[in-house]
């Protein structure tokens, strides 16, 4: 739909990533689409190319990675509506024990102090739902490294325990709830945890990852270690999805989180919280004004996955606009991401000024 578009993709396949899909939406109308790339290439993290490259495809499934940190705030946000919980409530009143200083409204906005990451799948070694039980217990008992209510620290654990309170107040496992309360009412199809054997076809690869069982690149499994060792649902990663499923929920927040939540939650979700010490504003889970993933637009509010995944939505220009590529495959580091962003982000504001 697009020849500009399928240039920028074209021009980023193979060096940036293998494949790479993205869909331009002005005023809530498809303006342009592009797909690019093939969905495996590699035969190992060497870059030996396969003998048989299935090819990119507009309903390609991807790894989000942490774009599924929006859904999750999506889920806690509507059980904030229903009074099942509050976000300026300490999270110890549903994890006892928990540190009393610690609200979810620190955990959305990556000010709670915690670090990062934490690797339970090496400390905790085996298999099975017991594994999985002492994992999840591990990563909530995590202490603070930095004060609580401080400067931004980007945490996929306190993403990860807000995606365990959510599960708590709403008396059901993510998955479940990210299901019933987000992707049924929108209509996101392809948009899951786990995906079916039915859809491997559909799935991009990711990195080669010799720790896990077989020789192939990762595919249809998530590619975040925590989040695999975790049984692959996590409040920070593990939904796989579409373009055009990503676009639909983008595109449900910029205008107004109709049938998700109500249009207040929302404007909430994408205020300046007034946090200190990250190259951007941040919201309820979202950051605002990227400089990663936004190029000019400015204002947008959206996220990035570390596989190489990005949802910006900037109301001010009508603007939602997603790209999903597999920059991991077949190893993680490759350069060009930022600049791919970069460059989508420039066409959409080219469709939705001309």
């Amino acid at each position: 739909m697009s020849g500009r578009l399928d240039e920028i993709l074209a021009a980023a396949v193979p060096a940036v990533c293998s494949a790479a899909v993205a869909v331009i939406a002005v005023d809530g109308a498809v303006a342009a689409s592009g797909v690019a790339g093939e969905l495996e290439r590699y035969a190992d993290a060497g870059e030996r190319l396969l003998g048989e490259r299935p090819a990119a495809r507009r309903d390609s499934l991807f790894d989000l990675a942490s774009i599924s940190k929006l859904f999750t705030t999506a889920v806690v946000l509507s059980l904030a509506e229903e009074g099942r919980l509050s976000l300026d409530a300490p999270v110890a009143a549903w994890l006892p024990g928990y540190s009393p200083a610690i609200t979810l409204k620190h955990l959305l906005t990556h000010t709670a102090g915690l670090q990062p990451t934490r690797r339970v799948d090496l400390e905790i070694p085996g298999e099975g739902p017991s594994v999985l039980a002492a994992r999840m217990r591990a990563m909530l008992t995590t202490p603070t490294t930095s004060p609580v209510g401080a400067d931004y620290l980007y945490s996929d654990v306190g993403m990860v325990t807000a995606g365990r309170v959510a599960e708590l107040a709403g008396q059901a496992p993510l998955d479940v709830l990210v299901r019933e309360r987000v992707t049924a009412r929108l209509g996101l199809a392809d948009t899951c945890y786990r995906p079916a054997a039915a859809l491997a076809g559909r799935v991009a690869a990711t990195e080669f990852k010799p720790e896990r069982p077989g020789s192939a690149a990762v595919r249809g499994e998530v590619h975040d270690e925590t989040a695999y060792g975790l049984g692959g649902v996590a409040g920070h990663a593990g939904l796989f999805s579409t373009a055009d499923d990503v676009l639909r929920f983008g595109e449900a927040l910029r205008t107004g989180g109709g049938p998700v939540l109500r249009p207040e939650t929302v404007a909430e979700m994408v205020r300046d919280q007034g946090g200190s010490g990250a190259p951007f504003r941040h919201g309820l889970g979202v950051r605002i004004g990227d400089p990663a993933i936004v190029g000019p637009l400015r204002d947008a509010f959206g996220h990035s996955g570390f596989t190489g995944t990005s949802l910006v939505v900037d109301p001010a220009t009508r603007l939602t606009v997603v790209l999903l590529t597999n920059a991991v495959h077949p190893l993680r580091g490759r350069p060009g991401i930022r600049e791919l962003r970069h460059a989508v982000a420039a066409e959409a504001l080219r469709l939705a000024t001309t």
